[in-house]
């Protein structure tokens, strides 16, 4: 059952634009999901903040998705979907064992307020996100899209400003694998041809929030330095990598501990 906070969940412009056959694109990669399903072990009710498409669910907890865009919830298989937002979570304290977010917290208006409603809400928070101070940064952003590291440097809040928020007691890093499933804007570091799409670039917010006057002249470029080669012969030790630390992290609060900070 689909249902409203409060009647009037905050508008997703960019989610109700991209949300269209997201699913397709975004799929959970299995090494990812096995690092967030140990993060959540042994809890039974979990709920997914910002749950889209219901990625990384844990198949063996009662799942209850929240999201604001009523376009990707349509999407969501499970049964318990609220539409509202992570600031306003239409729950009693301690109603869940654990609470979820995977890519989401630098959509949020006000991301502190959404971290304390996860907490309010749940024993235990599992966070997935990415350190915008990661030194490593994907060769798309340093030769062709470099407005990239304004928008993305604008959205996302630092790791330190989660990790205090939550109370955060492990940080796992995740460096990205060269075949990762999940189509998100790194994904394609060792696979540049798939930039060259324009159904894998609408599955990315951070495409979708740039103007296609900025977008579409720099993947003309990637375009043509694939097709001389030139692209090959700069970034020729991307091919014998097997993952890459792009500065992508998994953050745990509250009970359960998985390792060490």
């Amino acid at each position: 059952m689909t249902a409203a906070a409060d009647g009037h969940p905050p508008s997703t412009p960019t989610y109700d634009r991209i949300g269209p056959g997201y699913r397709g694109i975004r799929r959970p990669d299995p090494r990812l999901s096995a690092l967030i399903h140990r993060a959540l072990a042994g809890a039974r009710t979990v709920v997914n903040v910002g749950a889209g498409t219901g990625s990384y669910e844990p198949a063996d907890a009662e799942v209850t998705a929240v999201d604001p865009s009523q376009v990707m919830l349509d999407q969501h298989p499970g049964r318990r979907r609220i539409l509202a937002a992570a600031e306003d979570l239409p729950f009693e304290g301690d109603a869940f064992d654990a609470a979820m977010a995977v890519m989401t917290v630098h959509h949020w208006p006000d991301v502190r307020r959404g971290l304390r409603e996860m907490r309010r809400v749940s024993r235990r928070q599992v966070v997935f996100t990415w350190d915008p101070h990661h030194l490593t940064e994907l060769w798309l952003i340093e030769e062709y899209l470099p407005e990239i590291r304004q928008l993305e440097h604008s959205r996302f809040t630092p790791l330190s400003t989660v990790v205090e928020a939550l109370g955060v007691h492990t940080v796992l890093p995740f460096p990205v694998p060269h075949d990762f499933t999940d189509g998100f804007q790194i994904a394609y570091w060792r696979r540049p041809e798939f930039y060259l799409d324009p159904v894998v670039r609408r599955a990315s917010s951070t495409f979708a929030l740039l103007p296609a006057s900025v977008v579409e002249p720099a993947i003309a470029r990637l375009r043509a330095d694939l097709a001389s080669g030139a692209w090959h012969r700069r970034h020729a030790d991307l091919s014998a990598r097997d993952s890459v630390d792009y500065g992508y992290r998994l953050l745990v609060a509250g009970e359960g501990r998985t390792g060490t900070t």
